[in-house]
């Protein structure tokens, strides 16, 4: 069974991935992200791996930087 100190407030999963609260609620709203919920004050709460998991999925999905030519 999992701890609470596991798990990461939404403020701070916010910040570890760098957006918004609102952002990150939006998220788990559309499916990309799953929440856990607080067994007292229902908050919501997310695990660090799921975090490191959806990083690693935005990365894969962001076009990448095309590298300059060279000149000949």
């Amino acid at each position: 069974m999992d701890k609470l100190k596991d798990f990461l407030r939404i403020s701070e999963a916010a910040e570890y991935l760098g957006v918004s609260s609102k952002t990150l609620r939006n998220w788990e709203n559309a499916g990309k992200i799953d929440a856990y919920r607080h067994p007292v004050n229902g908050y919501r709460l997310f695990k660090p791996e799921e975090l490191d998991a959806l990083l690693a999925k935005l990365n894969d999905e962001l076009p990448r930087k095309k590298q300059p030519r060279k000149p000949r």
